[in-house]
């Protein structure tokens, strides 16, 4: 087997991306976000938010990753070499959610087998939360592990391996050409049949409800640009490696245009699903959607199936299909997750891909196991709110001052444009990437910092300073250990 870190084509980038970008957030976050934000109102903020930074910023991923055509730590490296620490922190971080991410697809996996007879019974709340998950909030709780929720990761796992440790053409190339369209089509059956329910229209009314008076509030616009930080998947070094696998003719102010508005499409119709479903389930148990809307591991493993019960023989071909539609959109995007920090380490250390990836899962699924116990779910929280609040956003920012000015993304204007057959870049470009986006990050992740510091619990806090010790250090360990690639210290730029 060669191996070859290369897209075999410029659909094999687009359709991967798109994969990474369409998750669980699209599904489970952006219908709360828009229903909780002035409801239509949100799109003036929303939209505001993509053309501002969610474009802008992709294109400068994914022009300084096709300059540097190398890994994120060697790029940070070549910039300049005292950069090669946040080289490694920004892959750490991303693979650290992959690993948690192993637990949410777990539990799915073991929805999609339960969809078909329903088996989470008459209290789904009941079922979730004491009987699968076994939750508690007590540390000892560790100490209890679930074999199911094991069993059902380590097969999410081997799946993961299965694609990644192929080269990247004919394992997450392929793959991606199959379950992006799959996962596009399953969700247009799903929401297509919503829409036909009793009560559809009282979920959309409530969702599309437009407050205007909202559009003075900041936080609503801090809501639109947190989306699309999330949404989008930027600063997190995969749309930067992603793009350093491209061909050299790849025309990437369209690509990144094309993802943006494919996301924003899956995302926004997902949301049409969601909300006849919720109409649906008011009307039948005359409780108002207010009181039913929620996000999070709430509205699809308890909302959705007391929906599912009360569905009737519909229930049976609806409930497989949505649980596969949301596995399938967490695979796609746990993929993604292992390419930053997989590719940095056969950069630096020489490895092949297929023994990396599989050193690389080996310490994920280890790792993963204390989701398998009863504190699983307590501890997911605390990592998820320490990675994408406080750690994720810290990398955008330092991000976006690495690529805008140190490294001056003016330089990647001509080249840009000499491939672009939609938009030029210009000063605008400039601005936005080097002045609006830093701000603004700054601003959110203030924000984010202080909201986790007033709210957290003393476990919390005990637990994410655990998380940022182990980031630093890790990362630390990474930039000190000596190369074993000679051509670690090369690189080829492009402008």
């Amino acid at each position: 087997m060669t191996d070859k870190n290369e897209w075999g084509s410029n659909l094999s980038f687009v359709l991967a991306m798109i994969g990474s970008a369409v998750g669980l957030g699209n599904i489970w976050r952006y219908p709360y976000v828009l229903y909780s934000n002035g409801g239509g109102a949100f799109y003036i903020p929303y939209i505001v938010a993509i053309l501002l930074m969610g474009i802008p910023f992709l294109i400068l991923e994914y022009g300084v990753g096709y300059n540097f055509k190398s890994s994120f730590a060697k790029a940070a490296r070549k910039i300049n070499s005292k950069y090669e620490y946040l080289g490694w922190f920004l892959p750490i971080a991303v693979f650290m959610i992959m690993i948690y991410y192993s637990a949410i697809l777990g539990w799915d996996g073991i929805y999609m087998v339960l969809s078909f007879f329903k088996g989470w019974g008459a209290d789904p709340n009941t079922y979730f939360t004491t009987t699968l998950l076994q939750s508690s909030s007590d540390v000892s709780g560790i100490l209890t592990f679930i074999p199911l929720i094991a069993v059902a990761m380590l097969v999410s796992w081997v799946i993961i391996w299965f694609i990644s440790h192929r080269d990247l053409e004919s394992g997450l190339g392929r793959v991606s050409k199959v379950l992006v369209p799959l996962l596009f089509i399953i969700m247009v059956i799903i929401v297509g049949f919503s829409l036909t329910l009793p009560g559809a229209s009282i979920g959309l009314a409530e969702l599309f409800n437009p407050d205007w008076s909202l559009l003075g509030n900041f936080d609503i616009w801090m809501a639109a640009f947190g989306q699309i930080v999330f949404s989008l998947s930027l600063g997190m070094s995969i749309a930067f490696t992603y793009a350093s696998y491209t061909k050299d003719n790849a025309d990437l102010i369209t690509n990144a245009i094309s993802i943006a508005l494919a996301n924003s499409l899956f995302e926004n119709f997902a949301a049409l699903g969601v909300f006849s479903i919720l109409g649906y389930m008011s009307l039948q148990s005359g409780t108002a959607v207010s009181e039913l809307v929620t996000q999070g591991t709430g509205l699809i493993f308890i909302v959705y199936p007391a929906v599912f019960n009360v569905l009737g023989h519909w229930a049976y071909v609806l409930g497989p299909l949505f649980f596969t539609t949301v596995y399938l959109a967490g695979l796609t995007s746990i993929l993604s997750t292992i390419e930053p920090l997989s590719f940095s380490i056969q950069n630096k250390f020489g490895l092949t891909r297929s023994k990396t990836m599989t050193i690389l899962i080996v310490i994920g699924v280890c790792v993963s196991m204390l989701y398998a116990t009863a504190f699983g779910g307590e501890l997911l929280g605390y990592v998820d709110i320490f990675i994408n609040q406080i750690a994720l956003l810290f990398g955008v920012i330092v991000e976006c001052i690495l690529f805008a000015w140190i490294f001056k993304a003016e330089k990647l204007i001509e080249f840009l444009n000499e491939r672009s057959r939609v938009v030029k870049l210009g000063k605008w470009w400039l601005v936005i990437v080097k002045y609006i986006l830093p701000i603004f990050i700054s601003i959110v992740w203030i924000g984010g910092l202080a909201e986790v510091i007033a709210d957290g619990s003393l476990h919390q806090s005990i637990f994410m300073i655990i998380c940022a010790v182990l980031l630093i250090v890790g990362s630390l360990v990474f930039t000190l250990l000596p190369a074993k690639n000679t051509n670690w210290k090369d690189v080829d730029e492009r402008v």
